[in-house]
């Protein structure tokens, strides 16, 4: 009865656009810092840590940006995750439930699905492979005077879930996240492939009058577009007048671009935002003297929107209830699941 109660709720959230204000900063650069589930066989960790230690006592082999490995503790990884991920201005509900993300992710990638970018290392600060990551030394300089208030909220923030990850089938799930969705979220089957049960669309209260960059808009001049669209598809028609060079679109159940006539070609949503370095695929095509592109919300959609986590938190909503409204079926680890 209680999940029901929450996932009205959070279609009234959806429903009504609440709002969600902007952390002061941001370290974050990049919105699909977890990245695609690895098509590689995996290989035979070094190290596999137990589930269900504290993060004081989880240990790991963290490979900094100078080339260097070093042992660090979960705590202190996680905090600097968390710091890199979202505003230290957001919600402390929020920030708990990035860190439960987090420590998920990297439970499962020194599990299940380790990076063979780093053998010798559990995790780096690469948000392409790994996660952003950012140091105390550059929190200090991106917080300026607030960095002992920002820095001892982000740790009560990780410790307040300590040790605790979400599970699925008894293992850690994929707790892939994203900045921000314009209205739903994506299920992983339309970006990668692979469903998997607990990442599929579901209504997030994403405001996008409060959200920095929003929505974002490219310009190409008429050529530039026509050659990128060759470069990729040398069989699209776009002999004729440009005003006919794009046709219709089709949407998946997010509401996102699943592809678009050009030239005669149907092109994916997912190709179209690598080709021009789109925010996200929930995009719109429109030639005049250039071709414009416009697109809602930051990455790839698939997971918790970031910015959705803290729009419910600043409306009642705890860690574990994010959580839950995110990551469909999801359990944790401290919980007894029920058959």
């Amino acid at each position: 009865m209680r999940k029901m109660i929450l996932y009205a709720v959070g279609l009234t959230l959806f429903a009504m656009l609440l709002s969600v204000t902007a952390g002061a900063f941001a370290a974050r650069t990049d919105a699909d810092t977890s990245p695609a589930p690895s098509e590689q066989p995996a290989a035979s960790p070094s190290v596999t840590p137990p589930l269900g230690l504290l993060d004081s006592a989880t240990t790991l082999r963290f490979l900094d940006r100078d080339g260097t490995i070093r042992d660090i503790t979960m705590a202190e990884y996680l905090v600097g995750v968390v710091a890199a991920e979202c505003p230290a201005g957001f919600e402390t509900n929020a920030l708990s439930a990035q860190a439960v993300a987090a420590r998920t992710y990297t439970l499962r990638q020194m599990r299940i699905e380790p990076r063979t970018e780093h053998p010798d290392a559990d995790v780096c600060g690469d948000f392409t492979h790994c996660q952003a990551f950012v140091s105390e030394s550059d929190m200090r300089a991106n917080w300026g005077a607030r960095y002992d208030e920002y820095l001892a909220k982000i740790r009560a923030a990780v410790a307040a879930t300590d040790g605790v990850y979400l599970t699925y089938a008894s293992q850690p799930i994929l707790a892939v996240f994203h900045s921000s969705s314009n209205g739903w979220t994506e299920d992983a089957a339309a970006v990668w492939g692979g469903a998997f049960p607990y990442l599929v669309s579901v209504p997030t209260p994403d405001a996008d009058e409060d959200i920095p960059n929003f929505t974002t808009t490219v310009s190409v001049t008429l050529d530039d577009f026509k050659a990128a669209i060759l470069s990729r598809h040398a069989d699209a028609d776009l002999t004729g007048a440009s005003e006919t060079w794009v046709g219709a679109s089709t949407f998946d159940a997010s509401g996102r671009v699943a592809s678009v006539m050009i030239g005669g070609v149907a092109m994916s949503g997912l190709e179209l935002r690598e080709l021009f370095e789109l925010r996200s695929t929930s995009l719109t095509v429109e030639v005049g003297d250039d071709v414009t592109i416009t697109a809602a919300g930051y990455g790839h959609g698939v997971g918790m929107s970031q910015y959705g986590a803290n729009a419910l938190a600043k409306h009642g909503f705890t860690w574990r209830e994010i959580l839950e409204t995110y990551y469909t079926g999801a359990g944790f680890s401290d919980e007894v699941q029920s058959a």
